[in-house]
């Protein structure tokens, strides 16, 4: 068996249960479900597999035993930790108060993006295949680097503050 994160885009409190969605990840058949930090974020066991089949079967379970589905993007833990171990943003002179956040792709970004863009105190920093290194400094406007980065690279994706990542990679 290996480890592995589903980020569940969307998911909160509000609209869904972690019990509930706990639930519907062992239905799928995964293992040692542990779900964190109430905001789409689960751990699981499986055997194997390619992750775009990790992700329909976990949507699939979710529209069968939730009526409704959140995108979902899995990631090995394996991988999560080697890229918290690498310090991804350690080569960034971020201000203080700046939080990293990582973005995760469903698939690879086809286009050529010149980086930094730089927008209202939020920067996206780093393309690396299906992963974007970005920081902002929270401010009174909001998280406008969500409208950053899904202007730049589409819905398809999802987003974790790095701490949240570092949390998740050792679930």
């Amino acid at each position: 068996m290996e480890r592995y994160v589903a980020f569940l885009r969307g998911v909160g409190p509000m609209n869904c249960k972690m019990p509930e969605l706990k639930r519907c990840f062992e239905a799928a058949g995964f293992g040692e479900v542990r779900t964190l930090l109430s905001s789409g974020n689960v751990a699981f066991s499986a055997r194997p597999d390619i992750v775009p089949v990790l992700e329909k079967t976990a949507e699939a379970a979710m529209e069968k035993h939730l009526g409704k589905v959140f995108q979902t993007i899995v990631r090995p833990s394996s991988f999560l930790q080697l890229l918290v171990e690498r310090a991804p943003f350690s080569e960034f002179d971020l201000p203080a108060n700046a939080k990293p956040v990582v973005t995760f792709l469903r698939k690879p970004c086809e286009e050529t993006i010149t980086l930094p863009i730089v927008q209202a105190q939020a920067s996206i920093l780093k393309l690396e295949r299906t992963e974007v290194f970005s920081a902002y400094v929270p401010n009174e406007k909001g998280p406008v680097f969500m409208a950053l980065l899904e202007k730049t690279f589409g819905k398809a994706m999802t987003t974790r503050t790095l701490e949240t990542v570092r949390k998740c990679s050792a679930a």
